[in-house]
Parts: C-alpha cells; sequence; structure tokens
C-alpha cells in the first residue's frame, strides 16, 4: 500500500484538513496518448476507482465527463441532474481529448464509475491543465467533492466563497520534482504570491489540497483566452444550487470576471516584468522576452529584430522601411516539437514585404491585429515568402504583431499567434500586447546599450594592442591577452613588441593602475611614448625615467608600472629595468629550471623622484622569458608569493610550442577563483643568432671602402649560397657606404652583416646627426642614395647611440620585398 493509501485510513487528517480550510484532491495525470498516468488516492478515495485499475486506462472512461455527458455527446438528452451544469463538461472532454490548448474548470454531477446509471450522484468540482513543454505530461487534472465542501464548510446561497486548487507534494505523483520546478507554468494562472503559497503547503501537508478563502480573490480562469463558458463555470461553480438554477451569471459575478480578468492581465505583466531583463547578455534578453508570452498569453511568439541591433553596432538609423533586413532571432510555441523548426528557423534573415500585416507594425510602430487569418490573407503571406508555405500554421490562427520600440525608434517586433481553439485576440489583448512589447523593448535596448558598449570597449582595447609578429630576429613571442571580469571589460595592461637596430627586441609589459576608459587612454599614451622611446635607441633605465616624467605631467593621479626588456640576440644578453612591476620568470634550456629574476623593484610610473637602474642576464638559446600583469598571479585574499609560486611552476612546464606554453600557465593560473583584474601575458623564447650567420668588417672612410665592402658582402652571401641576393645587396651597400664615406668626420667605417629569416646590413660612422632623405631633381648628381634605399630594401631605418649613427635595412632572401 502506497503512502496516500494510508493517509486515507487516518480519520484524524480529514478533521484537520477541515478545521485548516482545506479539502483533499483528486490528481490525475494524463499522458499524451490520453492514458493515466497516475491516479492518486484522493481519486480513488473520490471516483471508486482504485489506482491499479485506473493507470493506463483511457482518462475519458474514468474521469467525470465520459460518463456524465456519454448520452448528450451521442445525441440523447441528458437526465434533469445535468441542466444546472450545462455547457460545463465538453470543455473537460475536449482537453482529456486534447483539442484544447487552454486550461479550463467546471463543475459536474456524475454516477460514480461502474455504479448503477440511478445510483446516487456525485457533485465535483474539477480543473484541467495543460502541461506545456517536454516530457510525456500532457495533462494536469485535480478534482474535488462539492458535497463535501459544502457540507463541511457550510456555505449557503448567501455566501459566494473563492476557491482555487492548490497543488502540494504526494509522494507517489511520478517526476514531482518536474513539475514542482514548473509550478508557474502548470498553474499559469497563479500570480507569485498565491504560487508561493501552495510552494509552502507543498512543503507543510505533503499532498493535494483544494485551498478556500472568502477574502481572497483569484483569477476566474486559468488564463485568459479561455472561452466565455469556462469562466463561467467558476463563477458557477462557487454558487450554490438554487441560485445557479434561478440566474444563469449573476451581475456582480459578470462583475467579478471583468475585475478578474483585467487583474489578470496586470499580474502577467508584473511576472513578465519581473522575469525578463535578468541579465545584460542579449542572447539570454531574447530568450527570456519571447518565452515571456507562451503559453500564458499566446501559443506561437516569434521575436525579429533589426540587424544593427543583433550586431551590437549602435542604435538604427532612420525608421524602417522594406529594405530593412531584419532577424528571426527566437521563437517559442507549445505546439508539437519541430513543427516550426523548417519554415520558420532561427537566425534567418530577410526584408519583410509590403502590404503585408508585419510591414505595417514594423512601419508603422503600432500593434497590428488580424482576429482570425483568412485563407485568402494566408495565401497573400504564404506567396510573399519562396518555398515557404505559411498556409498549414497561420490559417484560422489568430494574430497580433507587437512592436518592440525603444526612445520611440522600432527595433523589431513581436509576432503572437493563438490556435484556432482559442479566442481570437481582441482590444484588450492589443493593449496588453503593447503592454508586453514595451517592457520587453525596453529590456533589450538594456542590453543592447551594454553590447554596443561591450562592443566599442572590446574595439578600443584591441586597437591599443599590438599586433605582434611571432617570429623576431633571433626569438620567437606568444601572447595572451584576458579581460577582467569587471563590468566594461576594458582596462589598462599591455605589451609589446619592438624590434631595434642589430636584430634586437625589445620586450615590454605595462599595468596602468585602475580600470576603464581614463587607464585604457593612459595605456594608449605610454606605450606610445615606449614605442617612440625604444626606436630612439633609449637605454632602459633611461627610458622609464622619461616615461615618468610623461606620466606626471599628464596628471597627479595616473600610477604605472612598467618593465621593458631589450634582448640582443647576437650577444645572448637581457638588459632589463623596472618600474614597480612584478619580476620575469626565465626558464632555462639546459635544465628546465625556472626562476623569478632579481631586479631591483624601482617605484611605479608616475611617483617621480625615484632612480631606475638596469640589470643584465646572461641567456642562452633556446631559454624563455615570462613576462606579465599582476592579473595573472595576485587574487584577492590570497599572498601573491603562491601566484608567482604557480607561475614559475606552469613556466617551467614542457610544451610542444610557444601557444601551448601559454595555454599552459593561463589554464594553471586563472582557474583560481576571484580574479577580476586584466591579463596580459607575453612569452619570448631567446633562440639568438649563431656566430657563423654574422658577419662583421672595419672599412678604412675612403672611397676604396666601397667596392671592398661590395666585395665582401658578395663572398658572404655566396658563402651563405644566396647567390639570388647578391645583386641587390651589392647595390644598397654601395649607396650606405658612399654616403658613410661622404659625410662622415672619422677615419672608420663599421659594416656588419646577420642571416635570420632576412638580411639585414648596418653600416655605422662617427657622424651622429640622422640622415634625411631629400628630393633630387634630373639633372642633380646626388641625392638619390637613400631612395634607392626606400625603394629595394624591405625595410630601413637610423640610429643614434652616443656620437656614432647606424643606418640600417633589410632585405628579403628571396630579393624581393
Amino acid at each position: 500500500m502506497d503512502r496516500g493509501s494510508e493517509r486515507d485510513t487516518a480519520p484524524e487528517r480529514d478533521t484537520g484538513d477541515t478545521a485548516s480550510g482545506r479539502i483533499p484532491l483528486a490528481v490525475v495525470v494524463v499522458d499524451r496518448d490520453g492514458l493515466v498516468s497516475h491516479w492518486s488516492s484522493g481519486a480513488r478515495r473520490l471516483f471508486g476507482v482504485g489506482r491499479e485499475d485506473a493507470v493506463g486506462r483511457s482518462a475519458a472512461d474514468l474521469l467525470p465527463v465520459s460518463g456524465a455527458l456519454a448520452d448528450d455527446l451521442h445525441g440523447e438528452p441528458m437526465p434533469d441532474a445535468y441542466d444546472e451544469y450545462d455547457a460545463l463538461g465538453p470543455d473537460l472532454e475536449s482537453s482529456l481529448g486534447g483539442r484544447t490548448s487552454y486550461a479550463t474548470a467546471g463543475r459536474a454531477r456524475l454516477v460514480p464509475y461502474g455504479q448503477p446509471a440511478d445510483g446516487e450522484r456525485l457533485d465535483v468540482l474539477w480543473w484541467a491543465y495543460p502541461l506545456v513543454g517536454p516530457g510525456s505530461f500532457r495533462l494536469l487534472v485535480l478534482a474535488a467533492d462539492a458535497t463535501r465542501l459544502r457540507e463541511e464548510r457550510g456555505y449557503d446561497d448567501e455566501t459566494a466563497e473563492r476557491i482555487s486548487p492548490g497543488f502540494a507534494r504526494h509522494t507517489e505523483l511520478p517526476a514531482f520534482d518536474e513539475l514542482e520546478r514548473r509550478l508557474p507554468e502548470i498553474l499559469p494562472n497563479m500570480g507569485p504570491g498565491l504560487s508561493g503559497r501552495i510552494v509552502s503547503q507543498v512543503l507543510e501537508l505533503g499532498y493535494p489540497v483544494l485551498e478556500f478563502s472568502q477574502y481572497d480573490r483569484v483569477p476566474v480562469t486559468p488564463y485568459w483566452g479561455v472561452p466565455r463558458r469556462a469562466g463561467r463555470a467558476r463563477v458557477e461553480a462557487v454558487v450554490p444550487r438554487e441560485r445557479a438554477a434561478a440566474a444563469p451569471v449573476p451581475a456582480g459575478a459578470e462583475l467579478d470576471l471583468e475585475y478578474a480578468a483585467v487583474r489578470e492581465r496586470l499580474e502577467f505583466l508584473n511576472e513578465v516584468s519581473s522575469g525578463i531583463g535578468t541579465s545584460l547578455d542579449l542572447g539570454e534578453t531574447i530568450r527570456e522576452v519571447t518565452s515571456a508570452a507562451v503559453p500564458r498569453f499566446a501559443d506561437f511568439a516569434g521575436t525579429h529584430l533589426r540587424a544593427a541591433v543583433l550586431a551590437g553596432e549602435g542604435f538604427p538609423d532612420g525608421p524602417p522601411d522594406a529594405s530593412t533586413v531584419m532577424f528571426r532571432v527566437w521563437v517559442e510555441h507549445n505546439d508539437e516539437p519541430g513543427r516550426w523548426d523548417d519554415t520558420v528557423p532561427v537566425g534567418e534573415a530577410f526584408a519583410f514585404p509590403e502590404h503585408t500585416p508585419f510591414y505595417k507594425c514594423m512601419v508603422t510602430g503600432e500593434p497590428v491585429v488580424v482576429p482570425r487569418v483568412t485563407e485568402e490573407l494566408s495565401e497573400r503571406i504564404s506567396g510573399e515568402f519562396e518555398k515557404r508555405d505559411l498556409r498549414p500554421l497561420i490559417g484560422g490562427r489568430s494574430l497580433l504583431i507587437v512592436p518592440l520600440k525603444a526612445r520611440n525608434v522600432v527595433l523589431g517586433f513581436m509576432v503572437l499567434m493563438r490556435r484556432p481553439d482559442r479566442p481570437a485576440f481582441d482590444d484588450m489583448d492589443r493593449t496588453t500586447g503593447a503592454e508586453l512589447a514595451a517592457r520587453a523593448g525596453l529590456v533589450l535596448d538594456n542590453a543592447r546599450m551594454y553590447t554596443y558598449q561591450e562592443n566599442v570597449a572590446d574595439t578600443l582595447q584591441d586597437s591599443m594592442l599590438p599586433q605582434v609578429t611571432p617570429r623576431m630576429a633571433g626569438c620567437d613571442v606568444a601572447t595572451r591577452y584576458l579581460p577582467g571580469t569587471r563590468l566594461g571589460r576594458i582596462g589598462g595592461d599591455w605589451f609589446d613588441t619592438i624590434k631595434l637596430h642589430g636584430s634586437r627586441t625589445a620586450l615590454v609589459v605595462g599595468d596602468v593602475m585602475g580600470h576603464g576608459l581614463n587607464s585604457a587612454a593612459m595605456m594608449g599614451q605610454l606605450r606610445t611614448a615606449v614605442q617612440t622611446m625604444a626606436t630612439m635607441e633609449t637605454p632602459p633605465a633611461q627610458l622609464l625615467r622619461n616615461l615618468d616624467d610623461l606620466a606626471r605631467r599628464l596628471g597627479e593621479n595616473y600610477l604605472a608600472t612598467c618593465l621593458y626588456a631589450v634582448y640582443d640576440p647576437i650577444r645572448g644578453e637581457l638588459t632589463l629595468a623596472n618600474a614597480g612591476h612584478i619580476p620575469p620568470v626565465l626558464v632555462r634550456a639546459e635544465d628546465g629550471r625556472s626562476e623569478l629574476l632579481d631586479l631591483p623593484t624601482g617605484a611605479p610610473i608616475g611617483v617621480g623622484g625615484v632612480p631606475f637602474e638596469a640589470t643584465r642576464v646572461r641567456v642562452a638559446p633556446g631559454d624563455r622569458l615570462v613576462l606579465c600583469t599582476d592579473g595573472l598571479v595576485e587574487v584577492r585574499g590570497s599572498d601573491i608569493g603562491e601566484g608567482l609560486a604557480a607561475l614559475c611552476e606552469s613556466a617551467a612546464h614542457p610544451a610542444a610550442s610557444m601557444d601551448d606554453a601559454c595555454d599552459t600557465i593561463i589554464r594553471a593560473l586563472n582557474t583560481r577563483g576571484g580574479r577580476k583584474d586584466d591579463v596580459a601575458l607575453l612569452m619570448a623564447r631567446l633562440n639568438g643568432i649563431p656566430d657563423d650567420h654574422v658577419a662583421e668588417w672595419r672599412l678604412d672612410a675612403e672611397p676604396l671602402a666601397v667596392p671592398r665592402a661590395r666585395r665582401l658582402v658578395r663572398e658572404r652571401l655566396l658563402q651563405w649560397c644566396l647567390p639570388h641576393a647578391v645583386e641587390t645587396a651589392e647595390l644598397l651597400v654601395s649607396e650606405v657606404v658612399t654616403n658613410a664615406v661622404r659625410h662622415a668626420p672619422g677615419d672608420r667605417i663599421g659594416l656588419r652583416v646577420v642571416r635570420t629569416d632576412a638580411l639585414l646590413f648596418e653600416v655605422t660612422d662617427d657622424e651622429p646627426a640622422l640622415p634625411a632623405m631629400l628630393g633630387a631633381g634630373p639633372l642633380d648628381e646626388s641625392g638619390r642614395g637613400l631612395r634607392v634605399v626606400s625603394r629595394l630594401a624591405r625595410e630601413w631605418g637610423a640610429s643614434t647611440s652616443g656620437h656614432r649613427k647606424t643606418v640600417w635595412f633589410e632585405q628579403t632572401l628571396t630579393g624581393t620585398r
């Protein structure tokens, strides 16, 4: 025997229930085949059929309407006893047969199943609720003994008590957890207050009950869109028999119907307002807005948005017209799964043709109501869409199209439809739909603005971060940038790699303190300043001093940390200077050991008056240098030393590539909880340049140096098996060395050739003044040298150091730019 059966044998339970204003309910669940899948002990007690005899049988054979109205449905007169309940039963019959998609309610007298036709009749109140969504359940039917309610509660002709079913925990109910979770969908007439009380009953009482109160007003119908007679049934269910026989619907009941309908719509809109806009994610907001209308207000809802809104490109320009592209962004319905998928797929983009109700709503910004889609209208609408036969889906349905607006601009519209067995949309529905759309438009616009601001922030951040070349002279580079979790996703972290002459590379990581646009703007200024000073061959310590001066001139409130390193692959040497930044990690290729480099920390940029020092560190080919911002290693509530230790450990982990090595570090440290700051990570594998790939000569500053330079370069390129590069290299070297011989005051000229993925040529002399490209006329005998270099070289430049300058140029190994 199940728990429910045990409860039935406890007489004190019934007494307590009556005293507290609750009467047990019969609970029946009907599956999609029309068979009973659950028959509660309360149903056995009320209808006289045991659970073992009920489960698996047709619900139409067991429930009140099947016995009470069988004769009527076959065309024979109903007994006089049913006259006062005229037209109430077929609603339940339709629900059991799957012919109605809305909830119904009513009252009926019946002969208990299996009893003689002239036996004692039962007076039963019932409620039938369609179960929407996936699963095998289709209908929840609740029933109560009206005689017991009248006798034990004692309501008479002068009392019209409001009653409503409650759904409480019943241990034998299958899949109860799912039904309890979906209570607002199962009982869609109930607002948050009433639903909360029922949930409390679930925990307190543990069985289905009927709750009634002469003070509380409850919705007259499960949700609007129910035929008028179902609404009337709820009123007549609480009017004594004598009055019901005398007057079909009292005038006060009609007023109550109107009041309840209005209040019900207000409750619906309040629930919608609290259920949409729970996040600023545009996609989630779209799903919430669309789902809010089904099944309570409509059987189908489709949301369409303008392309600019969906793309987060800002506010759409101008009113929509026939050329405006709309995206179908979400569809919600309570039809069988997949019915709409092929004909109205989500993600489709198109412009709505003129002379359609969709176009009219879009261009006027006003709701459009089509009470019933006629055959002629369905053919006209379907004909506007190639290879789409919409007629089976929209024919006979009621159609309401409401605009989604914000600040008087149409962002899109929502298409709402009711099946033919529900009442058509009317003027009150038009008003309700317009209010629903207004609230939906507001939250969609909020999500759109947030998406737009995120796109702007991401674009700004991306534009300020460099496009790092993964392969520099003598080193490989990999980077990662992770925006913080703070709103706005933009901050002051940055990294950079800067190409210097002599095959050297500057590696930079910095972090402007704070977050948001101000920090990002400050970061952009500092990064530009670092690039400029680096190309001017400013030594690392001096560069940080200059940066400190600049920051203080920009404003007193700006502080930043910065680590600046210069890698010389020919010498195998790092020169580093630190301004308050976390130290870098050096992973030795020889034994895989990692260490934090011990550098003078220095003060952050912007403090002022603090000296900066440079440190030189010898490195070997294959060593890896890891630089990052503190967002990777610092977590609120944890010691930063733990993060640095984790960084050393993860950096030493073997990896197949530089990208894999970066990902290993991110996985190891970014999973630690509490990270909100941005993360910038730069890793460089210091490959070095072999000695036999570097050639250096000292030339006398005399005219004979030019042919000698050509000869030396030709011999070395042939030795490197690069004959295709000889002709261009000789011409360019000749031009640069000639300029040095003519204009440099010293006695010696330096010439160096370095082979990496390109050929680098450097000519050094004792003239500190940088060369200038001149405009040479057709009769001029000079001034064309640098123009030739600029034309034939891949890149070229000049820099000064002390009292010397270096002019350099690069030549691709294929001999072309």
